[in-house]
């Protein structure tokens, strides 16, 4: 899942951000319902901070497996880029 994520273009970087977001929009949303609805009052208020401040936890754990994944992507590229160096050198193509 994490290749298909990283396929389609989504980077660590982005993951990242999005949980920082939704750690604001969290206190965002926690506002904007104590003021638009304040006969439910400070119990819905809190349900609807916490419910968006659950995301933070996942996008950073996407990031963190988008980072590895790339970490590991890299070292596969500069390896094989280092192996097709020793190819030419063998062979004495450069």
């Amino acid at each position: 899942m994490i290749k298909k994520l990283h396929d389609v273009g989504l980077r660590s970087e982005h993951a990242y951000t999005a949980a920082v977001a939704s750690i604001g929009l969290s206190v965002l949303t926690w506002a904007a319902s104590l003021r638009a609805e304040p006969g439910a009052g400070l119990d819905r208020a809190d349900r609807w901070g916490i419910y968006v401040g659950e995301w933070a936890p996942t996008f950073f754990g996407l990031g963190l497996a988008l980072s590895h994944y790339e970490q590991e992507e890299g070292s596969l590229m500069g390896k094989a880029h280092t192996d097709g160096e020793r190819r030419q050198q063998m062979t004495g193509t450069a």
